[in-house]
This record gives C-alpha cells, structure tokens and sequence, in this order.
C-alpha cells in the first residue's frame, strides 16, 4: 500500500467513527460538532479523488453555513433532552435492520472481487490543465440537466411548503400593512395647535 492508501483508510475510519458519534451521543451540540468534523473527513476523501471543487463546496457551504446556523438553533432552543430520549429503544429494532442492511452493502463493495464481481478500475489521474469544476459544469448541464432542473424544482417546492407550514396569522400581534402605509397624510398623523406665548414675571 502507498501512502494515499494509508490516508483513504484513516479519513474512513474517522468518517465512521465521527458518524457513529453523531447518532449516538447524547449533547446535540456535541453532535452537530461530530458532524463537522465528518463534513470535513468526507472533503479529505474527495481530496483523494481529485474534486477539489466538491471538497471546498462541502467545507464552504455545510460546515462555514449550514452547521454553523445549526449550532445557534441547538443552542439558543430549549432542547428536552430526556423527551428527546423517550423514543430511542422503540425505533432500535428499525434502526439495526438498516444498520444491517448498510454494512452487508458496504462489505459487497469491499469484498466483491472474492465473490467473483468485477473490480471497480481507480479513476485515472488526470493532466495538470484538467479541470473538474469545468468538468462538473458540463455533465450537470448537458448530461444530467433534467435531473438538476428537477432537484432545483423539487428545493423550491420543498422551501414554499416550509415557509406555508410555519406561517402562523396571530390575532394579537400587529403587522404593517405597506397598502395602507402609503395612503397615509400628513394631516392624519401630525396636528399642529396654535398657543398663545405665556410671559413670566
């Protein structure tokens, strides 16, 4: 083994290892940490791969934006964490069934050439003028293109359904109404009284 080799199989053993903690701790903060440090292991691995604009996008997008907007919810919510616990041995049984079902899957992947599957070739390596973010452009946008106009769709619909769902109308709260704001005069909001000058003496 080369030492890429050695490099693919420590950032995977951290993946794993940071994945696990995820689920399984009990903090929400310490979890959402643990979450970072897997966003950052996965970049190492694409790192290995040769998409470096993939690894960036992850680091920039995920861990400088979407954890870190996570955080400050964990953190500012009032998180019960013994009802948060209630239903954890009532899904255990559905969740070892997909645990089960994932590691069978992945030994498959690691183990297929002793079942007689074809190997999966390395990707080759590429030449210095290569690049994959021009690359990634032109299959989402040529190849793939109604796929990615779908999952655009699909996040807009997905962002107006959230946006419908949480929209609460209060009866004791008061809003501006800009339609009304416009129509205003100054003689409806400023009078002007007229006082005779009082002299002391």
């Amino acid at each position: 083994m080369n030492f890429q080799d050695y490099l693919f199989y420590f950032f995977s053993t951290v993946l794993i290892v940071s994945a696990l903690g995820v689920i399984t701790v009990r903090n929400p903060v310490n979890s959402a940490l643990l979450l970072v440090l897997a966003f950052v292991t996965c970049a190492g691995l694409w790192l290995l791969l040769e998409a470096e604009f993939l690894a960036i996008t992850l680091v920039l997008v995920y861990v400088g934006a979407v954890m870190v907007l996570f955080l400050f919810v964990v953190m500012m919510l009032d998180i019960n964490l013994d009802r948060l616990r209630e239903g954890f041995w009532k899904w255990f049984p559905f969740g070892a069934i997909i645990s089960v079902i994932m590691i069978a899957e992945m030994s498959a992947v690691f183990m297929g050439r002793h079942f007689g599957l074809e190997e999966m070739p390395n990707p080759n390596p590429q030449g210095a003028d290569y690049s994959n973010t021009r690359e990634l452009g032109r299959l989402l946008y040529t190849e793939y293109v109604y796929a990615f106009e779908l999952a655009a769709v699909l996040l807009l619909v997905a962002m107006i359904a959230a946006i419908a769902l949480t929209l609460r109308h209060r009866e004791d709260k008061r809003s501006p109404n800009p339609s009304k704001q416009v129509k205003i005069r100054k003689e409806d909001r400023l009078r002007i009284v007229t006082m005779s000058a009082e002299k002391k003496e």
